[in-house]
């Protein structure tokens, strides 16, 4: 019943969203500027401010809301209904990787305002997105083999480990980690535990960067047309792809401060770029060849690394472990999920 309430209001929540979001997209030509009634500096800016408080607050009410239910046992990693919000936050993740930040790169690196040769003679965009996937295996593989080696060492000189929350590792490895939720028992093998961490810190970077170039494009826009349905869109993006990130922090089993910090930069990192656009404004003009190649790399390699954590890290791994496997009932509910968290950021492609 939990889950099907839960599939309801998420549904709900985005066609409210989708019909709040008449974005009018303007295009400037190589950086001139261009007379247009959307564009005004001056009522842009207010805009601007209260994109960074919404976001902010939005970003902070989502990655934090699978830390501070944690006692709540219906929401506890180890109950299905926290697999279940955990795919939906899995779709939207992918959802933007394929439906957001890919076809931006693509429409970027493919602008008539570059040069013929290369940018026209080469797919850069789907390049550097493998790229990229390919090293976010290489840094996921290496950081757990490191963890691993590190892990097995703390084992044989106990007395030599200075890291404490090594030792959080090493207990889990040998006997149930006791969490705080009603007397349950969460039992993570300590390899299971190392591989949520990596998971977890490797994501977070894959969203910060992303979340950084996002900002900086609106910041730096006086578009007020699209500046409007952006703040829609992005605090409905920053809230529940927050979720998914803190579920991940939630499983790793960080220390508090840790957590906090994971927390933390996540939810600054979109108002610091929109920031950072406003003190660029001036000279950032979003389709002068530089900013184009800058901002649509960045955004390829991001791609890149969101499409293989959502498909290899967050659903993969979940959908093929022993808790979806030994039900087909909670992987048909998961799947359903994960399309609708998919189908809801598709849908805003429209209009973002």
């Amino acid at each position: 019943m939990n889950s099907k309430l839960l599939l309801i209001f998420s549904l709900l929540f985005i066609i409210l969203s989708n019909l709040s979001l008449p974005v009018v997209s303007v295009v400037d030509d190589c950086g001139a500027q261009q007379n247009d009634a959307c564009i005004n500096k001056t009522k842009a800016l207010p805009l601007k401010i209260i994109a960074i408080v919404s976001i902010l607050l939005t970003s902070m009410i989502g990655v934090s809301f699978p830390l501070v239910t944690r006692s709540i046992p219906a929401l506890s990693p180890d109950r299905t209904l926290f697999l279940i919000v955990k795919a939906f936050a899995a779709g939207i993740i992918l959802a933007t990787g394929f439906m957001h930040v890919l076809p931006d790169s693509f429409d970027m690196l493919s602008s008539t305002c570059l040069k013929d040769n290369p940018w026209h003679k080469f797919p850069f965009t789907g390049f550097v997105a493998m790229l990229s996937a390919i090293i976010t295996l290489m840094i996921d593989s290496m950081a757990t083999s490191l963890y691993s080696k590190k892990h097995k060492a703390a084992l044989v000189l106990p007395e030599s480990r200075g890291d404490q929350e090594m030792a959080v590792v090493e207990a889990a490895a040998h006997s149930h980690f006791h969490g705080h939720h009603h007397g349950s028992k969460l039992e993570v093998e300590g390899s299971q535990l190392l591989r949520y961490r990596v998971i977890a810190m490797v994501l977070e970077l894959g969203i910060i960067v992303h979340s950084v170039v996002i900002g900086l494009s609106l910041g730096a826009s006086n578009n007020t047309c699209s500046i409007k349905g952006l703040v829609a869109a992005l605090c409905f993006h920053q809230m529940f792809e927050g979720m998914g990130l803190g579920g991940c922090i939630l499983q790793a089993d960080y220390k508090f401060l840790k957590k906090a910090a994971m927390a933390f930069f996540f939810s600054v990192t979109t108002p610091f770029g929109i920031a950072l656009g406003l003190a660029l404004a001036s000279s950032y003009k979003e389709n002068s060849p530089r900013a184009l190649i800058t901002v649509g790399l960045l955004n390829a390699s991001s791609a890149g690394l969101l499409i293989y954590m959502a498909l290899v890290d967050l659903l993969a791994a979940d959908f093929m472990g022993p808790k979806l496997q030994g039900s087909v009932k909670l992987q048909i509910k998961s799947y359903l999920s994960v399309l609708l968290g998919a189908g809801g950021m598709s849908l805003m492609a429209k209009w973002a």
